[in-house]
């Protein structure tokens, strides 16, 4: 039996099927090293990106953020740095479906927050087992807005609104990765001016890396989506309760005076025409104090930034 006949015969049937299979005939995908001088400007675009995005979370016009890398890990190496616990966020960045991991510990997300609501940041000693709430929102806003400066820089925000996937307290589960991969750390910088600063990270895998950088998608101009455009997760930090506060009334006693205060004792008030309301030492509007129903109530006569409206049915005045 003529063995070499049949083989022959049979690969070249197959022939035909091998040109034709992607997977045979695409051409290998650049190596990391290979592409080093366009990870430089896109580090230093990304991170002018991030700080005109970010600004908006903190002290605008005070912030700083810088890219710096990429470190070269294997995949386990990575997950034992990130730790059991941390704010880990898988973004999606590009039409192509390329992934990006972003991680940053408790202590760090806690601190954010605090600068968030105009605190100083300081990082704490002692990380959290959990974050409250206020911290999960901002977490969630910081990732997105991440997300979206990628898909800037990579030029693929024409297409594509880069999002939050889903977020894990355990980067394992969110499987963004192999343990034998090759991973790229890049570590994110945001710096307050004459102030504290703070460190969370990129990880993306070697073969995903190269579809990220500029020039990888079809040329398009990048362009900045629209502040009215609002997605869930800024919705959802719109939600947060904020404590408003409107003083019927402020006086002066003397220390004298308040030791020797009991139970029965008389204090005049001078109610104003108008109460203020604020939020926290800032005043937002005034009002005057009525009833509405059975209940104490306070109609807005002027809000602070807007212009006066228009006369309304006033609200039943409280006799003196």
């Amino acid at each position: 039996m003529n063995m070499a006949g049949t083989f022959a015969k049979g690969f070249a049937g197959a022939r035909p099927l091998a040109e034709h299979c992607a997977e045979l005939i695409r051409s290998p995908q650049p190596d990391v090293q290979d592409r080093l001088a366009d990870v430089v400007p896109w580090c230093r675009d990304l991170g002018q990106e991030l700080t005109q995005e970010l600004s908006q979370l903190f002290s605008a016009g005070k912030l700083r953020v810088s890219v710096a890398g990429p470190e070269m890990l294997a995949g386990r190496d990575c997950f034992e740095r990130i730790g059991p616990i941390a704010a880990n966020s898988l973004l999606r960045c590009t039409a192509n479906g390329e992934k990006v991991l972003l991680s940053l510990d408790f202590t760090t997300a806690l601190a954010l927050t605090d600068c968030s609501f105009g605190g100083d940041g300081k990082l704490g000693e002692e990380p959290p087992q959990q974050l409250p709430g206020s911290a999960e929102l901002l977490v969630q806003q910081l990732a997105g807005m991440i997300a979206q400066a990628i898909a800037i820089t990579n030029g693929s925000a024409e297409t594509l609104r880069g999002d939050v996937l889903v977020r894990s307290d355990t980067a394992t589960r969110l499987k963004p990765f192999g343990a034998e991969a090759k991973v790229a750390i890049f570590t994110i910088v945001l710096a307050m001016e004459h102030g504290n600063a703070w460190e969370t990270a990129l990880f993306i895998t070697a073969d995903d890396l190269p579809q990220l950088l500029p020039g990888s998608t079809s040329p398009s101009v990048a362009r900045r989506p629209s502040r009215q455009n609002r997605s869930q997760v800024d919705r959802a930090f719109a939600e947060l309760p904020l404590t408003l506060e409107a003083v019927l009334s402020e006086f002066d006693l003397t220390l004298t005076r308040l030791g020797r205060l009991a139970a029965g004792d008389e204090i005049p008030l001078a109610i104003p025409d108008e109460l203020a309301l604020r939020v926290g030492d800032d005043v937002f509007a005034h009002g005057r104090i009525g009833t509405a129903g059975n209940r104490m109530a306070l109609q807005l006569t002027r809000v602070e930034g807007q212009p006066a409206p228009g006369p309304r049915e006033p609200t039943k005045e409280i006799s003196a």
